[in-house]
């Protein structure tokens, strides 16, 4: 499925290397005014070519709205935005088409669809699909902002060099309108000279690296998501998973509460003017699948680039014998960077729909 969502609902079409690509939203309410300058700034974070840590693929990643927007108002009918490839160079996979390239999804494609998939670029498969998936997340998120509710995600890790993590009890304001328009984006900016080293080193050996993503979500009042199967755990991870390269994922203290005691793990309640609070936020915001007033954070785990120009060994289909590949193209040497953005995109999306279900939009 490319589609998400019960009720704003996305559908993601297009392949990495065809015409176009693109996003049809539905649900979305009417009377929204959207400002453009906004969403094109979140596409910008995301577009190659912008940054030396990415791909040197320059796309505008320029969406044209078919419907669903008059004079940049919400009409309530189905939004549609295209974004048009003008920047593809197919040759450079004509070796893929029949001895898949290790860590992509050549073999299982096509396996799944009997060799008929695009293979140019990674075709539906490519994170080039994310493009459409900021668009629909930079709408979304204003909506929400109009609410009271900020979400922003900063690089929380490249290999084994690590960022400051978010306090997860106060966010400031400024810290989040500050991370969700930088490109390089972290709560401690000292870092970035090491870690675009790391990068830098992959890069010149033919090599990529892998990464995390901290999330951020705030203003989420108390009582929001449901038990069991559709918790916001559930919903966020869904959509999260719906973005190539991510590998896992974890909320609050996350895998940290298993070293834990309760007394530890558990985080004491108190009144604040009126307010129930939390003195620490290991839960990451999150009880039982709903929302307790506390900033909702999660982290997701992102892996190194498969495309890499080192010689690895692969095999080829037709002939069913062992082979080598160098894979050529242009390609990120680490994807962590502009996955920041679809993050948070991905979680706007999220939020949308959980709020929309208690009818707090």
């Amino acid at each position: 499925m490319s589609s998400w969502g019960n009720l704003v609902n996305i559908s993601i079409f297009g392949e990495s290397h065809g015409a176009g690509i693109g996003v049809v939203i539905d649900g979305l309410p009417a009377g929204e005014r959207i400002d453009m300058d906004s969403v094109l700034l979140q596409m910008a974070r995301r577009a190659p070519g912008k940054d030396r840590a990415a791909t040197p693929r320059l796309e505008k990643d320029f969406p044209e709205i078919m419907s669903g927007m008059l004079d940049g108002v919400t009409t309530g009918a189905p939004l549609c935005a295209v974004i048009k490839n003008t920047n593809t160079r197919s040759g450079d996979y004509g070796n893929v088409l029949s001895s898949p390239r290790p860590g992509h999804a050549d073999y299982t494609g096509y396996i799944r669809y009997e060799g008929c998939n695009d293979i140019r670029g990674g075709g539906h498969f490519s994170g080039r699909l994310t493009a459409p998936l900021v668009f629909a997340g930079a709408v979304c998120r204003q909506i929400l902002e109009k609410r009271g509710i900020k979400i922003a995600a900063h690089i929380a890790s490249v290999g084994n060099i690590k960022d400051e993590r978010f306090d997860p009890v106060s966010i400031p304001g400024e810290l989040m309108d500050r991370l969700s328009a930088q490109v390089f984006g972290l709560v401690d900016e000292s870092r970035e000279d090491a870690m675009r080293s790391l990068i830098d080193e992959c890069r010149m050996s033919g090599d990529s690296i892998g990464g995390t993503i901290e999330c951020a979500v705030t203003g989420v009042p108390a009582g929001v998501g449901n038990p069991m199967f559709s918790g916001i755990e559930n919903v966020i991870s869904s959509v999260m998973f719906g973005i190539p390269a991510i590998k896992g994922i974890e909320f609050g203290a996350g895998f940290e509460a298993s070293m834990m005691r309760g007394s530890e793990n558990n985080d004491e309640f108190y009144i604040d003017n009126g307010t129930v609070k939390t003195r620490t936020n290991n839960h990451g915001g999150i009880l039982g699948g709903i929302s307790s007033g506390m900033p909702i954070i999660f982290r997701v785990a992102v892996k190194p680039t498969p495309s890499i120009s080192t010689e690895q060994h692969t095999v080829e289909l037709e002939s069913m014998t062992d082979t080598t590949l160098a894979v050529k193209g242009r390609h990120d040497p680490c994807i962590v960077v502009r996955a920041v953005p679809v993050v948070e995109a991905a979680a706007a999306v999220a939020l949308i729909n959980l709020l929309s279900e208690v009818h707090k939009l």
